[in-house]
């Protein structure tokens, strides 16, 4: 998934973490920044701005026509390209495998990889979009919300014109229920895998070659599990500085890299024969997929915060194919080695495949710990799009308490809808599909339509933009669906823990 976002409107990526080197000054609102950065109002008139960067349509446009100033203690394109990648792995990353059960063997890694080219052809879109106005208005920097507000501005529909900001409030409404559902996916792997560990813990063993059953010691709820981690994850809201949040980031991201590795060398031994996979499974399960895949790669948060921050912007188009090429065959390997490894019975997360030994059991602690700090910074785009307007309403005096308060309940009603959902590749498939497929799939190529279609385009790159928003469509549509009603399907009950009846 993606699903770590960079702090700001656009999400943190949001998958796993990044944020900026660089902290805030204290009161200061890095999304607030973004949100209320000057601009000039044509939504209330019938004026259109004009004109084109040199490049227009065509791709992003030409360096020495876009004047784009970086930072100057930015980032470097290394840094960038780090930031990337990490903003695009996480927890939709383990669901993969199961994800790939539900597409088939055959069918899934080619919907990975023409979803992969799709998705980044879409942050492709989003960025000469960014650029266009960036020129048309000589702005240093144009977020998601206000690219997609100024595309409704340049419409020849005097109705969208008008109604052009809330372009901007949909695509925050869409940030926000995606950063909230990450949250919750996150308190619902925190659950499975530390009920795991602790079931297993009597007869965990120090030899990892074993391939013993392990017979599991019957513990609580993991319902349980998600309400004793509740008053943790509410005081590590509490941390506001994005500073030490990066620090925590920082931490997350190491201990995922580790986990990652130790997993990577197990799946790829002792591979049993893969002729009893199906090449293409039942068409049923295919929204499923949908939904956990486009959950995986909806990054597209990311892309204007890192691009912004960087010393050099105009390497930023090479870094954004590179990485996401890097992603894309990430996500196969992974995905294909992982259900050739467990078969029919990969799980909602690989992590809960792993033996247990004393060596996968801490890749399960790790990986644990890595998305426990994770949620602190998942957490920070939607607490800034929702909290500052909220204590401003109240006085000086009450602020800090209000604030904190406003923090309590945003935790406790993801950990709510984690306890209501308490199955992992659900909750991953309904968050990709609602949220993730308007943001990563629908949008983009809309808001080019929007951008250029005043200034001339052809037919045909109108049809492929209205062809790639209809499958985003029918995707949002029909994986919703699908992952309400698996979960309305009663649920096997082990050990107390809901799992999907696969």
């Amino acid at each position: 998934m993606a699903d770590a976002k960079e702090p700001g409107l656009g999400a943190v990526e949001l998958g796993s973490p990044g944020v900026p080197d660089t902290a805030p000054s204290p009161g200061t609102m890095s999304t607030r920044r973004l949100r209320s950065e000057d601009y000039n109002d044509y939504s209330s008139t019938d004026v259109t701005p004009e004109g084109s960067p040199p490049g227009g349509i065509n791709g992003f446009a030409h360096p020495k026509s876009y004047q784009r100033f970086g930072e100057t203690n930015g980032t470097t394109w290394y840094q960038t390209l780090i930031h990337l990648l990490k903003g695009n792995i996480g927890t939709g990353l383990l669901g993969l495998p199961l994800a790939l059960k539900n597409a088939g063997i055959l069918l899934g890694p080619l919907s990975l990889l023409v979803m992969g080219i799709v998705a980044v052809h879409c942050m492709s879109i989003l960025v000469k979009c960014a650029h266009h106005f960036c020129y048309r208005f000589q702005k240093q920097f144009v977020d998601y919300g206000g690219a997609v507000m100024y595309g409704l501005e340049s419409t020849p529909s005097a109705w969208l014109r008008t109604h052009a900001v809330w372009g901007r409030r949909v695509v925050g409404l869409f940030l926000i229920l995606t950063q909230l559902g990450f949250c919750c996916v996150y308190f619902v792997f925190l659950a499975d895998n530390l009920r795991q560990v602790v079931s297993a813990a009597n007869d965990t063993t120090t030899d990892c070659n074993s391939n013993r059953t392990v017979a599991l010691t019957p513990t609580m709820d993991s319902r349980l599990y998600m309400l004793s981690l509740l008053p943790f994850v509410v005081l590590l809201s509490f941390i506001q500085n994005l500073k030490v949040l990066s620090i925590f980031s920082m931490l997350a991201n190491v201990a995922m890299l580790v986990s990652l590795v130790v997993i990577y060398q197990y799946i790829v031994r002792d591979i049993p024969d893969p002729s009893n996979l199906p090449l293409v499974a039942a068409w049923k399960t295919y929204p499923l997929f949908f939904g956990t895949a486009i959950f995986a790669f909806e990054g597209i948060g990311v892309v204007l915060p890192l691009e912004n921050k960087m010393k050099n912007p105009r390497q930023f188009p090479v870094i954004l194919y590179v990485g996401m090429t890097i992603v894309t065959i990430l996500y196969i390997s992974l995905s294909v080695l992982g259900y050739l490894r467990f078969g029919a019975s990969i799980q909602a997360s690989i992590t809960l495949n792993l033996p247990n030994c004393w060596l996968y059991q801490a890749v399960k602690l790790l990986f644990s710990f890595g998305i426990f700090f994770t949620y602190a910074v998942q957490f920070y785009v939607p607490a800034e799009i929702i909290i500052p307007p909220l204590v401003a309403r109240v006085s000086e005096r009450w602020g800090w308490v209000v604030n904190l308060l406003l923090r309590v309940a945003l935790v406790s009603v993801t950990c709510v809808l984690a306890i209501l959902i308490p199955r992992l590749d659900i909750v991953i498939s309904l968050v990709g599909s609602v949220s993730s497929s308007a943001l990563a799939l629908i949008f983009p190529p809309l808001l080019e339509i929007a951008t250029y279609y005043v200034e001339g385009m052809h037919p045909l790159l109108i049809a492929k933009d209205v062809a790639i928003s209809l499958i985003g469509f029918v995707g949002f549509v029909v994986g919703t669906y699908e992952a309400l009603v698996e979960l309305a399907t009663p649920a096997a009950v082990i050990n107390g823990t809901s799992v999907s009846a696969q």
